[in-house]
């Protein structure tokens, strides 16, 4: 057996930036190389690894993907990741190159910190960790403040510090990558992207490649090999939750709404974009079942920013339903949003 460590990438970014569709673009030029995905949900459905399960790659078959839903990897470390990393590397086709997409509300830290384990400290390393950043949300305000009026405001009253836990969660994602992506950068003008990198940087204070994606399309020799080892190198990655021996989810939350089959489903997306404004909901994603159409409808939002595509054929014997994941903050109106979506 080789004594070399399994190099693993933990992909990390908020809600809709665009995670899952990078680690699609790298399943799909693997150039050969066996990969596996452990990919984490928040909420009771998987739909990011119902995705990846779909792409019928040979190098990443559907038995390689690891969903672990309903939970934060880093908060169910002993209970859920250790074990599923440990029955990937034990398979006697080990995976040379191990991906982990966490929940888009996951602290990436924490679990960095989980591969100095004894029971995986000498078989994978975290070969890097990639943050993947959704730009035009990121332009709009919505999950950072200023950070300079953020810093005056906190020196003088310390009971701000955990005022915006949006803000924290995306800074510690930042703080702790080795490589931000700047996704969707298609979709913001030069100056928009300028501000948006500048900014990036000022919360970011060690030196850190950025680079402008469109899709999440980073060539994979890019993005796997950057040899970080970043659980030898935690000090350098700061986190709001450092002095915490544990955090919690308390401020979010997630529920799965069902609806039938539609013959109009442009309709449907457009009551989405409704009531994700008018419930500031910050995350709806699923599958709608077309009336006449042997494939189902991908649907995937980000606030109310909304898109769709037909993604794979309805397998034999599977049920046509129609569900959709919303998370949003704690309080949500959850009979207001489902009434409103089943309008």
């Amino acid at each position: 057996m080789s004594l070399r460590k399994v190099p693993c990438t933990i992909v990390t970014g908020f809600l809709g930036a665009g995670k899952t569709s990078l680690l699609r673009h790298v399943l799909q030029n693997a150039d050969g190389r066996r990969l596996a995905v452990i990919v984490n949900e928040f909420g009771d459905v998987g739909i990011d690894g119902e995705i990846l399960k779909g792409c019928g790659i040979a190098s990443c078959p559907e038995e390689n993907v690891v969903e672990l839903a309903n939970g934060c990897l880093c908060c169910t470390v002993a209970d859920d990741f250790v074990p599923a990393l440990e029955s990937l590397i034990g398979r006697p086709d080990a995976p040379e190159h191990i991906l982990i997409e966490t929940s888009g509300l996951a602290l990436p830290k924490p679990l960095v910190k989980a591969f100095n384990w004894p029971a995986i400290a000498s078989r994978v390393t975290v070969d890097g960790v990639v943050a993947v950043v959704d730009g035009p949300a990121v332009a709009a305000g919505r999950f950072a403040d200023d950070p300079e009026a953020l810093a005056a405001q906190r020196a003088e009253d310390a009971s701000l510090d955990h005022d915006n836990p949006l803000e924290e969660v995306y800074e510690d994602q930042l703080l702790c990558a080795d490589m931000i992506l700047l996704n969707k950068a298609d979709l913001l003008d030069e100056a928009t992207l300028d501000t948006v990198e500048r900014d990036i940087r000022a919360v970011v204070p060690r030196a850190v490649k950025v680079l402008a994606t469109r899709n999440g399309a980073v060539e994979p020799r890019i993005l796997l090999g950057l040899g970080a080892a970043a659980e030898a190198d935690l000090e350098a990655r700061p986190s709001h939750h450092d002095d915490e021996e544990e955090h919690d989810h308390d401020d979010f939350e997630s529920f799965v709404v069902e609806l039938p089959e539609t013959a109009d489903p442009e309709a449907v997306v457009a009551r989405l974009r409704r009531t994700a404004e008018a419930h500031d909901i910050l995350r709806m994603k699923g599958f709608l079942a077309v009336a006449g159409k042997p494939m189902r409808l991908l649907v995937q939002g980000v606030g109310a920013r909304f898109q769709q595509q037909f993604d794979r054929a309805w397998a034999a014997g599977e049920a046509r339903r129609s569900r959709l994941v919303v998370i949003g903050r704690s309080g949500l109106d959850r009979a207001a949003i489902a009434a409103a979506l089943a309008t």
